[in-house]
């Protein structure tokens, strides 16, 4: 069963860090891109980042770029986003999601939660300012 699982969400001052975390089961990561999306109250989910299944391809909403990280450990099979020098505009719901691609396309990824096939149920980031 292909599951993937958020974790790191909470409270934290603007200009802080926090680190989520996606667990990521019942799939071979090799052939799927993972992404982290974001959904604020009365706002559309975003694409914040996403990270191929080759691991040569990241991409950044512009919003985050500079300041957010995205990351895939093997050995785990985890996916981290790590979160610096957040803001209050940050605060939002956050998603993990995985991607099934073509051999052809595992070189790329996307930041259309529509190309998404498999969510997590989300963490919750507050940042207080």
């Amino acid at each position: 069963q292909v599951q993937v699982v958020e974790s790191g969400g909470g409270l934290v001052q603007a200009g802080g860090s926090l680190r989520l975390s996606c667990a990521a089961s019942g799939f071979t990561l090799d052939y799927y891109a993972i992404g982290w999306f974001r959904q604020a109250p009365g706002k559309e989910r975003e694409g914040v980042a996403c990270i191929s299944s080759l691991d040569t391809s990241a991409s950044y909403a512009d919003s985050v770029k500079g300041r957010f990280t995205i990351s895939k450990n093997m050995a785990n099979y985890t996916i981290s986003l790590q979160m610096d020098s957040l803001r209050p505009e940050d605060t939002a719901v956050y998603y993990c999601a995985a991607d099934r691609l073509t051999p052809d396309t595992w070189s790329l990824c996307s930041r259309n939660h529509a190309d998404y096939d498999f969510w997590g149920q989300g963490t919750q980031v507050t940042v207080s300012s």
